[in-house]
């Protein structure tokens, strides 16, 4: 019983590192979401900061358009970094089983 318990402790110690190092990497990603047909763009860190904003000038005389399409491009940037992180974390969580519906990072 007490060595299954201690390579429990060894495994979730892993776990551990491996959640660091994922996080580390993502925070260095960025990602481009874009909208209209890539009218706008937006970039993202993996931290949800906003490196950059970019408009095409065709669709500045339409405000509201414009503001449809930031919200709906930052939405597809954040999407990706979603799915960037779920797949990384899943690698980093390999092999240790985690209950349903928990989510990495907490």
């Amino acid at each position: 019983m007490r060595g299954n318990i201690a390579q429990l402790m060894q495994q979730a110690q892993r776990m551990q590192e491996n959640v660091q190092r994922a996080q580390e990497e993502l925070a260095k990603i960025e990602v481009t979401g874009s909208a209209g047909g890539g009218m706008v763009s937006v970039t993202l860190t993996g931290r949800m900061d906003c490196r950059k904003v970019r408009i095409d000038p065709s669709v500045l005389s339409d405000q509201e358009m414009v503001e449809d399409l930031i919200a709906a491009a930052f939405n597809d940037a954040v999407n990706k970094i979603n799915v960037e992180s779920q797949a990384k974390m899943s690698a980093a969580t390999a092999g240790m089983p985690m209950p349903p519906g928990m989510k990495l990072p907490f």
